[in-house]
């Protein structure tokens, strides 16, 4: 059988855009020729690329999106490289360029964008529902991007307060055992959130805002018997709440109000083993309309790649053990 024809392209790109594609010492383009099966060089602002029809369609398909996506002020690294090969061959449909390109919120220079597919549909469900859970790994954007569409909220005038909470629950801790006034003992709880805002506003605004009622942070317990009305509301960290105190606080929503709740379910913290809010209300609530599920996997991961990697191995890990249990007596008895 014969070896299929080989294809050759070259595409010239635009001077101002040679440096944001190829990257500083060309590291970008040591990642292209990395991701995809084309051989890929460069001479100058001209790349010329080589092999199979397909792979060369590919890599064509890929340096466009990628033009698309500097020319859109994304600063290009090898990371958003790898993710726009991901998008361009998973069948998602989605354009790199659209997807890197969504900005959200900016502050001195910074900007905040999704930066994979799942983001993205995440970002748009906040946009379009009422309720959303943001539901993934460690390090999938989850807190972060929902924080950035409530400043985003707060700044068009789509909503006239933010309101931040966690449960103040963690591995071996109750607050009842640390150390200082209640203030004190809940801040370490409710410290990411507050990073999060200084990333995200002028940190000498914040003060000023939060006595004014216009933020507020504050632990789970304290929404009981409100309603919550014109306001953005985070619950983050919600695989700690019970099923009871999950209840309690979606029944919070209030006229004018968007609330998103994150959280991991793969660290449940509950003592005694008890049933996670978050692992019930996803599975109750599903079905409704204007309440939307958008679930984050360890390819969404931003963090360091070792992160996704780490995720992984701990899933095959649980996997491997809850094929290994031992079935339970009744359950042996009612197959029989």
């Amino acid at each position: 059988m014969s070896e299929p024809d080989q294809a050759r392209s070259t595409i010239e790109i635009p001077i101002e855009s040679t440096f944001g594609l190829l990257g500083p010492a060309d590291v970008n383009l040591r990642a292209l020729e990395s991701a995809l099966a084309a051989d890929i060089h460069a001479r100058g602002n001209v790349l010329t690329l080589s092999g199979s029809p397909a792979d060369v369609a590919l890599a064509e398909r890929v340096v466009a999106e990628l033009l698309g996506a500097v020319r859109g002020g994304v600063s290009v690294s090898p990371e958003e490289i790898r993710r726009s090969v991901t998008m361009m061959t998973d069948g998602s449909g989605e354009s790199p360029a659209e997807v890197l390109s969504l900005d959200i919120i900016s502050r001195r220079g910074k900007t905040v964008r999704p930066k994979t597919v799942n983001q993205k549909k995440y970002v748009d469900a906040i946009d379009r529902f009422t309720i959303v859970f943001g539901v993934g790994p460690a390090g999938t954007g989850k807190t972060y991007l929902a924080m950035a569409k409530a400043v985003q909220a707060l700044q068009s005038k789509q909503v006239s307060r933010i309101i931040l909470t966690r449960p103040a629950v963690e591995a071996g801790e109750r607050l009842g055992f640390l150390p200082g006034t209640l203030s004190e003992k809940i801040d370490p709880y409710l410290r990411p959130l507050h990073d999060a805002l200084h990333d995200m506003m002028d940190p000498e605004a914040i003060p000023k805002l939060m006595a004014a009622g216009v933020i507020e942070v504050a632990p789970l317990a304290y929404m009981r018997g409100r309603s919550l009305n014109d306001a953005f509301i985070i619950l983050d960290e919600a695989q700690n709440t019970t099923a009871e105190q999950m209840k309690m606080f979606l029944t919070r929503l209030g006229f004018g109000s968007k609330i998103v709740v994150t959280g991991d379910v793969s660290q449940v913290d509950l003592p005694g083993g008890a049933t996670s809010g978050l692992k019930a209300a996803t599975s109750i609530l599903g079905g409704i309309d204007d309440i939307h599920v958008a679930e984050l996997t360890s390819a969404d991961v931003v963090r360091h790649r070792l992160v996704a990697e780490i995720v992984d191995a701990y899933a095959d890990f649980e996997a491997r053990l809850a094929r290994n249990r031992p079935q339970p007596l009744s359950d042996r008895r009612s197959r029989r």
